[in-house]
């Protein structure tokens, strides 16, 4: 990992997500499912840690409403995506965020979408 500047918001939220990731594995039957949060957007992805493939992403482009209602959009396009590929079940990365408002309502409309974790 090397020296970086850790002490940046970002920076902290890198080290907690190395963390988490040392943990957390997707393989093509079980992706992981990644999420990230700007402060105006939030997007999740499937990703095969095997092939080192992202297999299919889902933002909020497009929705409009609270952002946390978003979130939760975006969990349930995931996860439709997920089904029309044939994946059920996945592991959740919550990407160093905590668990906790845009990132569980992401997690919430997956697990509402059909997808278990």
């Amino acid at each position: 990992m090397g020296k970086m500047a850790t002490r940046t918001r970002e920076g902290l939220r890198t080290r907690r997500h190395f963390r988490i990731r040392k943990r957390v594995n997707g393989t093509g039957e079980r992706p992981r499912l990644v999420v990230y949060r700007s402060l105006k957007h939030i997007y999740a992805q499937l990703v095969d840690d095997v092939s080192q493939r992202t297999l299919m992403t889902a933002t909020d482009s497009g929705l409009t409403g609270k952002k946390s209602e978003k979130a939760v959009e975006v969990g349930k396009r995931i996860a439709q995506k997920a089904k029309d590929a044939g994946v059920t079940r996945v592991v959740f990365d919550r990407g160093g965020y905590l668990y906790h408002g845009r990132v569980k309502a992401v997690a919430d409309g997956a697990r509402e979408g059909g997808l278990e974790f």
